[in-house]
């Protein structure tokens, strides 16, 4: 058996290449470098980087380069992998070492790794900043928010815990349940955050992903992460797009209400929310004709939480805890987008 060459790896990489491989859109066309400031503030916050000039000695293994470690966590929420599967992944393909630019001689980084990189992101809430980042690289190249907005949430779900109704009980009223201050470990493998909610007849447990969608390119444009039982209309104000060029609003009906139609009004936003029925009094004819026609638009969000189902390896989120919940779900926001920007420049770039 002979020895892998130079010419047989490329030989390798040109047979991805003609599949095509996404992430060589991924590494072409996405400012990767624009996020290392925002990556290194964020480590020299949870204290895993020595700021510039302070190290002593440059003995020893150098860290991981951050921009790299940073693809590591687009690639786990491209394909929603787990710290040691990401791990197994880019040892065994040849398109995960390509987009990081590693080779067959170089070292990967360990799972542990993987997640300290992501707990200093957590610590730093580092999640919404590089999101806004990307969204500034969006607007910079054309894709303003416009057409009006589309507001919705999905729910993410966790590991479900195994607790008592006591000891639930406990926990929505924000105690600790009794005798688990004499069990460190096992509070640290329990999700005190995540809540139960039921939908169509379902109980979930877990998290909301709450975003809002401009209606002309499909960017997510601002979210927020809450537990599951947080009602929808509760995170609107905190997702409304204040810069999208159209000040229309569609959400389905879980969002009407005299107070959030009042104070729509007040920020000057048009309402596109559903109307829904009340007791004794169904809707009309007029009405159904015209949450029929919202509907049209409005199922563009669908297609967002429909993608990051099929395409990116759906929505389980395997971490312990609202902060990092809000890394994994900010992640997987950002890495959404990306994906978004890739296939629109393809398409751009066909049309020119």
């Amino acid at each position: 058996m002979t020895q892998p060459g130079f010419f047989d790896l490329s030989h390798r990489y040109e047979t991805l290449d003609a599949k095509p491989d996404p992430l060589v859109a991924l590494n072409k066309l996405i400012p990767w470098e624009t996020f290392r400031p925002q990556l290194r503030a964020a480590l020299e916050t949870a204290g895993q980087r020595a700021a510039p000039g302070s190290r002593k000695s440059a003995a020893g293994r150098k860290p991981w380069d951050e921009v790299l470690m940073f693809k590591v966590l687009v690639l786990q929420a491209l394909y929603n992998l787990a710290d040691d599967n990401v791990e197994y992944m880019i040892r065994d393909r040849l398109s995960f070492m390509r987009f990081l630019g590693l080779g067959l001689e170089h070292r990967v980084p360990d799972a542990k790794t993987v997640w300290l990189y992501r707990e200093a992101l957590a610590q730093a809430g580092a999640a919404a900043t590089l999101f806004d980042a990307f969204d500034a690289h969006l607007k910079q190249n054309g894709y303003l928010a416009m057409g009006g907005q589309i507001v919705d949430a999905t729910i993410v779900p966790v590991p479900k815990n195994r607790n008592t109704r006591e000891e639930n009980e406990a926990i929505k009223a924000g105690d600790m349940p009794k005798g688990w201050e004499n069990h460190p470990a096992k509070r640290r493998q329990k999700d005190r955050d995540a809540r139960w909610t039921k939908k169509h007849g379902r109980s979930y447990y877990g998290y909301k992903n709450h975003v809002s969608i401009d209606r002309r390119h499909k960017f997510i444009r601002r979210y927020t992460v809450t537990d599951a039982a947080r009602h929808d209309s509760q995170e609107l104000g905190a997702v409304l797009d204040p810069a999208n060029t159209s000040r229309d609003v569609w959400a389905d009906s879980a969002y009407r209400s005299a107070e959030i139609e009042a104070r729509l009004k007040e920020e000057r936003f048009r309402s596109r929310i559903h109307r829904r029925a009340r007791r004794n009094r169904g809707l009309s004819e007029r009405e159904e004709q015209g949450n029929k026609t919202r509907s049209k638009i409005r199922a563009r969000v669908e297609h967002v939480f429909g993608h990051m189902v099929s395409a990116m390896g759906g929505k389980l989120v395997r971490t312990i805890g609202i902060a990092r919940a809000k890394v994994k779900v900010g992640l997987s926001n950002l890495t959404y987008n990306m994906q978004r920007y890739t296939g629109l420049e393809r398409r751009r770039e066909a049309a020119a």
